[in-house]
């Protein structure tokens, strides 16, 4: 199949508008995607035509809100190759879903001293902080994997680092400033021959890698919505069934109970246990369109577009002097986010210069710290691409960076 990305480009009313004059160049997916009239259109029609409440109500519109809340999460399990719906619990993003992992740890694996977290060098911020506050909580150690100057995980010491000391793995599958796509299976094989469980953050893989949580054997994973095409305020977690089921309440309230009296309460099964309060309706029907869309597109078709972009964009950057490019060279085991530097000239200044020709990039550490320490900078610029990036767009990027280079000469 031919991957039509002007056709795509044609559902996203956005890209048709301009920036300080100039037409609209989004490279900053891996922050939060645009989304398609498709989705936009699910979510209107819902708040417009059958808006109620999940779970609550007997009425017409409450039955039309709760089947369409209840059918998304169907079409977000089959996406992700869940055995069961109720493996999928909706949180409002990746760090709440690592979070509630995070903050039901202390009782359900019974953390203590002595007892250790593995993490990496490489990891988003949510996806160390909550391990740095459950380790401080509980007497924990928290370890973690180093980086290699080619920005791939160095798991040179993983039999000494993932031990029968260590009680959770959590790593990151794609690297959300270096690009990196991680293949877990040696880690996760480890892990679990010591009796480890395995979180994976899939913030930047789920949205543009075909992936089977069963094939992929991690115990949970973590995503969210709004890189997905989907809306913002809508993440999700995956866990295995029996895993679930041993987790005590996240955020205890409506919804999460099975019974309540004065003197106790008992709790609902998942994923009805983690989803406290009313949901993010909604959001979650939005998130269903999107996985709908994306499933249409076939995320294999989608991957092989990302990695021909890829591709062109690593070429692109290699012709412009002084520049660095952090993480692999290659499109091999990376993904469409591509993190750089312009010898002599900050970030921001960076960043602001390409605004001003309509080129949409994030600056800063991207909440990953630890990997800019890593490699020595304060900073770094990234461009990030997705099924709607087209190659004249890199070479606007490119083009943008060369009036960098002039401006700071």
């Amino acid at each position: 199949m031919t991957f039509d990305v002007a056709r795509v480009r044609a559902d996203f009313p956005i890209l048709s508008r301009e920036v300080n004059g100039h037409p609209l160049v989004y490279l900053d997916s891996a922050n939060t995607s645009q989304k398609p009239r498709q989705v936009l259109d699910a979510m209107r029609a819902h708040q417009e035509q059958y808006n109620g409440n999940v779970s609550r109500s007997v009425h017409t519109l409450g039955t039309e809100s709760t089947t369409a809340y209840e059918d998304a999460r169907a079409k977000i399990a089959a996406f992700i190759g869940a055995p069961s719906p109720d493996e999928v619990v909706f949180t409002k993003n990746s760090t709440e879903a690592i979070n509630l992992v995070a903050y039901t740890s202390a009782d359900f694996l019974k953390l203590g001293p002595g007892d250790e977290i593995v993490v990496s060098e490489m990891e988003h911020h949510s996806n160390l902080v909550p391990w740095q506050l459950l380790c401080q909580r509980t007497g924990a150690t928290l370890r973690w994997f180093g980086v290699t100057d080619e920005g791939r995980l160095d798991e040179s010491s993983l039999g000494e680092l993932v031990n029968e000391r260590t009680k959770l793995v959590s790593i990151v599958h794609m690297s959300n400033i270096l690009g990196t796509i991680n293949d877990p299976a040696r880690i996760i094989a480890r892990a679990h021959e010591v009796g480890a469980l395995v979180m994976l953050d899939c913030s930047q893989s789920v949205p543009h890698l075909p992936l089977d949580v069963v094939e992929l054997g991690a115990d949970f994973i973590a995503f969210t919505g709004h890189k997905m095409l989907g809306p913002t305020g809508i993440g999700v977690l995956w866990g295995r069934a029996a895993l679930l089921e041993a987790m005590p309440p996240f955020l205890a309230g409506g919804s999460t109970i099975e019974t309540v009296t004065m003197g106790g309460t008992t709790f609902a099964p998942p994923p009805a246990r983690f989803e406290g309060g009313t949901p993010p309706i909604t959001e979650a029907i939005g998130l269903g369109a999107a996985v709908d869309y994306l499933t249409a597109l076939g995320m294999e078709n989608i991957h092989r577009h990302e990695q021909e972009i890829t591709a062109y964009a690593l070429k692109a950057l290699a012709d412009v002097p002084g520049l660095r490019v952090f993480g692999p060279g290659t499109p091999e085991g990376r993904g469409g986010t591509v993190s750089f530097e312009v010898e002599g000239v900050h970030p921001h200044d960076v960043g602001q210069i390409l605004d001003d020709l309509g080129v949409e990039v994030r600056v800063g550490h991207h909440c990953a710290r630890p990997v800019c320490a890593r490699f020595g900078v304060p900073a770094m610029t990234r461009a990030s691409f997705y099924l709607y990036t087209t190659t004249d767009e890199i070479d606007a990027l490119a083009r943008g960076l060369e009036q960098v280079r002039k401006v700071f000469a």
